[in-house]
């Protein structure tokens, strides 16, 4: 049987599960997530689509804002969840920082590091995209 892991939103108001392995956890630096939370960059888990399912979804918003892509957060606490887009179709891509405890993968890379914030120095050996 798979390992299955939890997480949710700040409130606890959106709660989701998501089934082990993982396809890759890596640091994204683009703008776009940069000011949808308010960091230098977001750490995101991919999970394939099958293997991720909300289990207290009630409070739950959605937007669109820049691109065909979707942003899940919490309607009540504001909490930043997941990102849904055309590009990682048959992927759910979860915030790290909203699941609780360990998961099967560090972080592995850092993408779109032409975009990273001037003020954030990388400071670690990752590879960087």
């Amino acid at each position: 049987m798979s390992e299955t892991v939890s997480g949710s939103c700040l409130c606890g108001a959106v709660v989701f599960e998501a089934t082990l392995p993982s396809r890759f956890c890596a640091h994204c630096h683009c703008d776009n997530f940069r000011r949808a939370h308010g960091v230098a960059f977001v750490t995101l888990v991919g999970f394939a689509k099958d293997q991720f399912r909300w289990t207290a979804a009630e409070d739950i918003a959605r937007s669109t804002p820049d691109s065909d892509a979707t942003r899940s957060f919490c309607g009540k606490c504001g909490s930043t969840l997941t990102y849904e887009g055309p590009r990682w179709a048959d992927e759910v891509h979860v915030v790290r920082a909203n699941i609780a405890g360990e998961i099967d993968h560090a972080p592995a890379l850092h993408v779109y590091v032409d975009h990273k914030a001037s003020w954030w120095t990388i400071d670690d050996d990752l590879p960087q995209r």
